[in-house]
Order: structure tokens, then C-alpha cells, then sequence
């Protein structure tokens, strides 16, 4: 076998082919998902449900029980931002990008805040602090559930989360053995990125117009 090949994906070759299949799929509609919200469309929430559910059963099985409360939380937030994203304000609009207010801001550190207690519980009770992963799993999740509540609540600085998450998570999945998922969080790096400044614009041509 090639070396680089099997750098990357030599550790496939313990896994059931359907476990690799689903994940490529839940790597594909991750994407699409990404995409739409960059986009500012309301298809991020069927496509990124698509995607949560079948990271659920994955993680459940490889006992990755942060990451699979981040891809649970996913799903029920997106159920909520699905709402919130064709709830309509006025008789013209829905609900619109915006900059999060004094309010959000003191609830997403608050979400923050309970995020670590809760997963540091959850892996305290399963006795399953046996790496530094555990501890950088516990971080993540805390940045991607803000993330996530800021997106479905049509928040600019969600991007902000996401980037500072997908980051940490490249890396972190690739230590995992979990090379298609970590590419996927190096792709949704960069259109976190494009994502932002492509929400900070529709921000401020409504700002001009109004």
C-alpha cells in the first residue's frame, strides 16, 4: 500500500465498509449544509439533520460521547433554527442576519459554561477521562454548541465559533483515526471564513437600504 495512502486512511481498514460509507454520506450533506448557511439558505437545517443523525449512531458506536452530544444538539437546534430561519417578522420578511444583542451575549457564555460542566460530568460518569482528547473534546463541544444556538438564531458571530472550533477539530479528528471527518472540518474552516465575511456584507447592504 502507498505510505501516504495508509497515513491517512490505513486506519479504514478495521472498520465495516458500511460504517465508511456512512460517514462519507454524513462528510457529504456536512458540506451541504455549510454551504447553505453561507449561503443564507434554509436548507443548512434538512441537510445538516441528514448528516447529525447518522454522526449520532457513528460516534455512539465508536464511544465518542462529546462529539456525539454535539451532532444530538445539532439536530434538535436545527429543528429550532429551521423555526427561527422562516419565522416571519413582518408581512415582508423573515427573520433576518444580525449582530448578537448585550442579552445573547451573556446567554452564549452561559451555554458556554454549562456545556463543560455537562460533558465533564458525562465523561466523569462513563469514566472515560483517559486521554488529553477528552479534555479538548470537552472545549469543543462547549464552542460548537454556542456556535450552533448563534447560527440558529441568524447570528453573524456564529462563523467566529465555528472557526475557532473547525481549527482544533482537523487536527483532532485526524489523532481520532477519523480522516474523511477531519477533512471535512478543514473544508468547513474556509467557508466559515467566506461564510462571515459573506454574512457581514448582507448585514451591511441592509444597513444601506434601510
Amino acid at each position: 500500500m502507498n505510505p501516504i495512502f495508509d497515513f491517512f486512511f490505513g486506519q479504514y481498514a478495521a472498520y465495516e465498509t458500511t460504517d465508511i460509507i456512512l460517514e462519507i454520506v454524513a462528510v457529504i450533506f456536512g458540506f451541504l449544509s455549510v454551504w447553505f448557511s453561507k449561503q443564507n439558505k434554509v436548507l443548512v437545517f434538512p441537510t445538516g439533520m441528514v448528516s447529525t443523525i447518522i454522526f449520532v449512531y457513528l460516534l455512539l458506536k465508536w464511544e465518542l460521547l462529546g462529539d456525539m452530544m454535539i451532532n444530538g444538539y445539532y439536530f434538535i437546534m436545527s429543528i429550532y433554527g429551521w423555526y427561527i430561519w422562516t419565522k416571519k417578522v413582518d408581512n415582508f420578511q423573515v427573520t433576518p442576519i444580525s449582530t448578537t444583542t448585550f442579552n445573547e451575549k451573556r446567554i452564549s457564555i452561559a451555554i458556554f459554561l454549562v456545556t463543560l460542566l455537562f460533558v465533564y460530568l458525562v465523561y466523569q460518569s462513563f469514566d472515560k477521562w483517559t486521554s488529553w482528547v477528552a479534555y479538548v473534546d470537552t472545549i469543543t463541544t462547549a464552542i460548537f454548541f454556542v456556535g450552533m444556538w448563534l447560527m440558529a438564531r441568524r447570528k453573524l458571530e456564529n462563523w467566529i465559533f465555528w472557526i475557532i472550533g473547525n481549527i482544533i477539530s482537523v487536527p483532532l479528528y485526524f489523532y481520532k483515526g477519523f480522516t474523511f471527518t477531519s477533512l471535512q472540518y478543514l473544508g468547513f474552516t474556509f467557508i466559515a471564513v467566506f461564510g462571515y465575511l459573506a454574512w457581514k456584507k448582507n448585514i451591511s447592504n441592509n444597513l444601506q437600504t434601510a
